[in-house]
């Protein structure tokens, strides 16, 4: 049935140039949805049980890491305001550290900083952007290749709480979403941009124009890719659209609003929608989050131009939304971890509500990661609950470090590995 060949895909849709699917090369997995084909995968751990090693951090951040191989890449950032990009080995033991820029460790009080954006790699190279605006290439040995700050390419940004959107890499380019900036609709910044990633050199660049207000101008979401077995879109999200990008000159295939109502009486146009969550794609489908109290959109894949009004490609809509943690979907079904740690699964096909379920009551601020079976959601104080995948609500373990956390899990080697705030963890059986 559509949208039931998740986990086929994981394979034929890994970053260009990975080798395995055990790699976590970008903040969303092989595949950029969150899924992982490892087995074996611990479900219980505490500070005491299955914890391989820990490595104490320089500071906080919200960064997931990235593995590939026996190399394990992260941000963070330490007392004096140095943002930085550290090397680790799956042995736990550092082999190298970049200071890539300088930055802040608090932009919104203990909600994030200038080392949020996650890097990316494709086991050859590694390139970082901080929330100052550096992007930045490594080679995986730790030597610089290329650096620029990009405010100096696109303009100043201006944006509330710090830019923490992280690039998409495919094919040896840099895809990134700069939604940022307020006021004048013809001198406010918002653009796709695509880079080589060997030089950094734009390869090109669109303007991303929206009728959005206030502080829904600013986007702290991530671009995704959307891939069935015809075509690869880059999908920017922000500004009150969702956006279908093509990847070899960036012209917009098609957008799609009602992410923001501007004529519902019950529901109205709200200035401070700003997009944290980010899209979740399977082939034939994509679903869309909002923020807050508003609602969530599953798009068919396809069409052109404005498809807000179109009953053929707006398939459902929900009333309720992620507000920060990221859809996950698979085997037919789309996972929604809301912010009170409420688990909501719907059918991909109908919509039709399959449960909503209570986990722990916290902020929750990182996105569900799936592996062998298991869904894990991770609460903003660091505890981790792990749910039994499907049509049954099953919790099947709760999990603590005594750390606070807001980054997402990465899988690799039938390895959890778990930035707090304070270190990064191996969790293996």
């Amino acid at each position: 049935m559509l949208f039931r060949d998740c986990l086929a895909l994981l394979l034929s849709g890994v970053v260009a140039g990975s080798a395995s699917a055990e790699n976590w090369p970008a903040w969303r997995g092989p595949a950029g949805n969150g899924i992982s084909a490892e087995k074996n995968v611990p479900a219980e751990w505490g500070p005491d049980k299955n914890v391989a090693w820990k490595l104490a951090l320089p500071g906080p951040a919200g960064a997931t890491p990235v593995v590939w191989g026996n190399q394990i890449f992260l941000t963070s950032v330490n007392e004096a305001g140095e943002l930085l990009l550290l090397c680790i080995d799956t042995n736990g033991k550092q082999q190298w550290q970049q200071v890539v820029a300088q930055g802040n460790q608090n932009s919104r009080g203990d909600e994030g900083n200038s080392a949020s954006p996650s890097p990316v790699t494709d086991g050859q190279h590694v390139w970082t952007f901080m929330g100052d605006g550096t992007l930045a290439c490594y080679t995986v040995k730790g030597e610089q290749v290329w650096k620029f700050n990009l405010q100096d390419r696109y303009g100043r940004f201006q944006i509330q709480f710090g830019m923490s959107s992280t690039p998409v890499l495919e094919q040896g380019r840099l895809y990134l979403q700069l939604i940022h900036g307020e006021g004048n609709p013809q001198t406010r910044e918002a653009v796709v941009v695509a880079l080589d990633g060997k030089t950094g050199a734009e390869v090109w660049k669109v303007d991303r124009p929206s009728d959005a207000e206030a502080e829904n101008e600013h986007s702290y979401a991530s671009p995704v890719l959307y891939r069935d077995d015809k075509t690869t879109l880059l999908l920017s999200h922000g500004a009150d659209f969702i956006i279908a990008h093509d990847l070899q000159d960036g012209h917009e295939v098609w957008r799609c609003g009602g992410l923001n109502r501007r004529d519902d009486t019950v529901l109205p146009y709200d200035r401070t929608l700003r997009f944290v969550a980010s899209p979740a794609t399977a082939p034939g489908l994509i679903i869309a989050p909002s923020a807050k109290q508003h609602p969530l959109l599953a798009i068919r894949a396809g069409g052109s131009g404005d498809i807000t009004n179109s009953a053929k490609h707006r398939i459902w809509d929900w009333k309720r939304t992620p507000d920060v943690p990221s859809p996950l979907i698979l085997d037919g079904l789309v996972y929604l971890c809301m912010e009170n740690g409420n688990l909501t699964v719907l059918e991909a096909d109908t919509g039709k509500e399959v449960y909503s379920q209570a986990t722990h009551r916290q902020r929750h601020r990182a996105s569900p990661v799936y592996a062998d079976g298991k869904l894990y959601l991770t609460a903003r104080d660091g505890r981790i609950t792990v749910v039994q995948a499907g049509r049954e609500f099953k919790v099947l373990a709760v999990n603590e470090l005594g750390e606070d956390q807001s980054a997402s899990p990465a899988i690799s080697g039938g390895t959890i590995y778990l930035r707090t705030f304070g270190h990064l963890w191996a969790i293996r059986n």
